[in-house]
């Protein structure tokens, strides 16, 4: 058996989304490239921090999903690997943090002019993960949870990213 190179890279990313589901696969696709983010974090006594970081999109999977990696240095570093589901017409989000251990699924969605994805901690706290303002070259990114079943929402993250040219 004759030995074959190639790296995990060649792998996981690809050129672009996959023919049979192109048209969905736009709702995330639009962000592919690098980003940088300005972010305000809340903690739960409502104290206010920040701080400036990286984002990168790109195509993965045979361009059946959209990988990223988000990078805030000294909070977080971490990856999300975003699947479309032809039989639920919405994606899989997988959120993987191995800085603060914190891993997390959602379904995600449009709704109207903006990306909403639904979700649960491991303790069943509601949380809703949006892109909202989306411009091509801007978007307005907000983790909020909910301590009332999804009656109120309370913000714990936005990021403000501007796409890095090139």
């Amino acid at each position: 058996m004759n030995a074959v190179s190639f790296s995990l890279a060649d792998l996981l990313f690809a050129n672009g989304p996959a023919a049979d589901r192109a048209d969905k696969m736009g709702l995330y696709g639009q962000f592919i490239g690098a980003w940088e983010m300005d972010a305000i974090l809340t903690a739960d006594d409502g104290s206010r921090s920040t701080g400036r970081g990286r984002i990168r999109f790109a195509w993965a999977l045979e361009g059946r999903a959209i990988q990223d990696v988000w990078a805030l240095p000294g909070v977080f570093y971490g990856t999300t690997l975003r699947i479309y589901d032809p039989g639920l017409d919405a994606w899989h989000i997988l959120w993987s943090d191995p800085v603060r251990q914190y891993y997390t699924r959602q379904i995600g969605r449009a709704e109207g002019p903006d990306i909403v994805q639904l979700g649960k901690t491991d303790v069943g706290v509601p949380v809703r993960w949006s892109f909202r303002e989306i411009t091509p070259e801007s978007f307005r990114w907000l983790g909020e949870r909910s301590l009332d079943d999804g009656r109120t929402w309370h913000e714990q993250a936005e990021y403000r990213a501007h796409r890095l040219g090139g």
